[in-house]
């Protein structure tokens, strides 16, 4: 793939990444902590994009995505269990992924790693229970170690580099229907 687009007159490329190429390891991550970093597919096709000379990558490591279709509040109420209950959530909504996204083209801002979630990072357990409650569902059946290892990560990058507001910050106050 990657050589198909050193033939091509492609100069720019921004690589949708994700935040699950981090560890849990309970600790506030950014972009620089590289010992966070899983051994994953997803961490090799980063690095593979990174490293080529014929055109500039920017990556976008974004947490799980929320808004619009996605509605979290419906992600488990099909008698899904939500694990690891207290651990805290990564997630960011479309409209901050689209935003960023135009950010970064608008200023030209490339070679650049950027991990992309909300300011806030509340546990599973009350983020679900809020969201399921605010979409008329049932609260989700929680199971697991209270003390199951997690990761806050950091978009403070994001916010200082590319001088980006969020349009939805606390992931508490998005309302779901």
């Amino acid at each position: 793939m990657i050589a198909e687009i050193e033939k091509s007159a492609v100069a720019r490329v921004i690589f949708v990444s994700s935040t699950s190429v981090y560890m849990d390891r309970q600790e506030i991550i950014t972009e620089s902590n590289v010992a966070a970093l899983k051994q994953s597919p997803l961490v090799t096709i980063e690095e593979m994009f990174s490293n080529c000379n014929t055109f500039k990558t920017t990556i976008l490591r974004f947490g799980g995505l929320v808004g619009y279709s996605r509605n979290p509040g419906k992600f488990f109420s099909n008698g899904k269990i939500v694990k690891n209950p207290d651990s805290e959530v990564n997630l960011i909504h479309r409209d901050d992924c689209i935003g960023i996204i135009t950010k970064i083209i608008e200023d030209g801002v490339w070679g650049e790693v950027f991990n992309c979630c909300a300011d806030t990072h509340p546990t599973k357990r009350a983020f679900y229970t809020q969201a399921a409650q605010a979409s008329g569902e049932k609260t989700p059946n929680f199971a697991g170690s209270s003390e199951a290892p997690s990761k806050i990560v950091s978009n403070e990058k994001v916010k200082r580099v590319l001088k980006y507001k969020f349009v939805h910050p606390d992931l508490m106050k998005i309302e779901f229907t």
